[in-house]
């Protein structure tokens, strides 16, 4: 787990697609769900997603969506 101290990391949607294993069009399709976070937009021209938000997500889905749990 990172460190909750630690400055906060704004990821690139390249970064995004490659830690969550989704193409961009699903992962918009999930932020337009609800199932997904979605980006800040910094200016005009850069959108970046919260490193902790993407990471709590990655988290979630790892029990399943609707709750379901991983047999281990």
């Amino acid at each position: 787990m990172s460190d909750p101290d630690a400055p906060e990391r704004f990821l690139k949607l390249d970064e995004v697609k490659r830690r969550a294993g989704l193409g961009k069009s699903m992962i918009y399709r999930l932020i337009g769900e609800g199932k997904f976070p979605a980006p800040y937009k910094l200016s005009s021209a850069a959108s970046r997603w919260s490193e902790r938000e993407l990471v709590a997500w990655i988290d979630d889905v790892k029990d399943g969506f609707e709750g379901k749990k991983r047999r281990v």
